[in-house]
């Protein structure tokens, strides 16, 4: 095992720790941007590391077919390939067979992929997912797991729980550099409280360094959502970290936070941030609607990013339609953001001010009261109290 994992704080089921991985020491919680092929887009690395962030997520199945995990392990790994001096976690490839499954057929040995760049066939097993792993050389390293998307019921469900069991002991023995790498198992099952139970005793019973909650973020109800983080994160090991993949929502990470979990990824904030939009405190800006045409103030007031400090709405009004410079920009804002929630969250906890953060962060989202339903039964469970956040519902 090659990370060591330390509550430093906790607020009933919320928890911030450090998380000491090979090549950085991180805390928690925590939210880690996409950069599919090595790069997050628009960014330098110089740029991440000024607004915190401690962790890129590299896609597995991308970063294989460009520019290959011979080259990338032939010159030094991707830490040196692309001069990150922080921590890296890859993705197994098994997220692909939800986005490209028109393009995926999946077996029992594995997922055969046509390949987006030249059409032929690309078989990526779980054996050859953790071979290029460990060329690849990340600090978090993931299971190959068979993905359902959650909308999907009956018994494929099932099968793919089953299955990402199995894999996941061929993951094991495939791996040949626990001592450099960590492996991280997925929890799946769907919606299906029963089938979630079985996958993660399991995967607990495998004694893995880290444990995700996949499978999620798929299009499935809020009220359902919540429940299977609350449900995973009650049964996962609380001397490990967990992992709810493809959440980026900052409001599900406050709640998933809430429940217990300590680490997120996705594509949002920067995806979001290309088609104009910046997030902020009440919510999202934006950018593109004629009111910022004259607009002199910043995005935020209260971001000391170096967008808010130097750029107005009306500059990055004028930029997003025409100019890659302004969904550069918007990428910066928003992952600092994203990293200022993440510090806010671990110190708020840590402070043993976690209820007040929580409440203070929904008034600002919902100034009227109206705080979704799914949010207050997830607080509840919590043992939070934000009553003083919900407008008084008519009798």
């Amino acid at each position: 095992m090659a990370l060591q994992f330390e509550v430093v704080g906790r607020f009933n089921r919320a928890r911030a720790s450090k998380l000491t991985l090979p090549h950085y020491v991180v805390q928690t919680p925590m939210f880690m941007p996409v950069g599919t092929q090595g790069t997050i887009k628009g960014l330098t690395n110089r740029q991440l590391e000024d607004i915190g962030c401690q962790i890129i997520l590299g896609n597995t199945y991308h970063l294989a077919l460009r520019p290959g995990a011979e080259l990338i392990d032939e010159l030094g790994g991707l830490h040196k390939f692309m001069n990150w001096k922080r921590g890296l976690l890859t993705d197994s490839g098994g997220f692909q067979m939800v986005s490209l499954l028109h393009l995926a057929d999946i077996t029992e040995e594995g997922v055969t992929f046509q390949s987006p760049v030249d059409g032929k066939p690309m078989l990526l097993t779980p054996e050859e997912s953790i071979q290029i792993q460990n060329k690849i050389g990340a600090d978090i390293i993931m299971a190959l797991d068979d993905v359902v998307r959650t909308t999907i019921t009956g018994p494929r469900i099932e099968e793919a729980m089953y299955r990402t069991l199995r894999w996941m002991d061929r993951c094991i023995a495939a791996h040949k550099r626990p001592d450099a790498q960590n492996l991280f198992g997925i929890v799946q099952g769907g919606l299906d409280p029963v089938l979630r139970d079985i996958c993660v005793r399991g995967l607990v019973e495998r004694n893995l360094p880290g444990y995700a909650i996949g499978g999620l973020a798929g299009g499935e109800d809020k009220d359902s959502f919540w429940r299977v983080v609350a449900q995973c994160t009650a049964a996962l090991p609380e001397d490990k970290p967990r992992y709810v993949m493809g959440v980026g929502y900052p409001l599900d990470i406050v709640v998933c936070s809430a429940l217990g979990a300590d680490m997120y990824d996705c594509v949002y904030p920067t995806r979001t941030a290309r088609f104009g939009t910046a997030l902020v405190p009440e919510g999202v800006l934006k950018l593109k609607h004629n009111a910022m045409a004259s607009d002199e103030r910043p995005i935020d007031s209260t971001c000391s990013c170096m967008v808010c400090k130097n750029y107005t709405r009306a500059y990055i009004h004028s930029l997003v339609t025409r100019d890659a410079m302004g969904s550069q920009l918007l990428s910066y804002h928003n992952l600092s953001y994203m990293m200022r929630l993440s510090k806010d969250l671990h110190m708020s906890i840590v402070e043993g001010r976690f209820p007040e953060y929580v409440r203070g962060f929904l008034r600002t989202q919902f100034p009227k009261g109206d705080v979704p339903q799914w949010v207050c039964n997830a607080m509840e469970v919590a043992g939070i109290d934000i009553s003083s956040c919900c407008a008084p519902v008519p009798v």
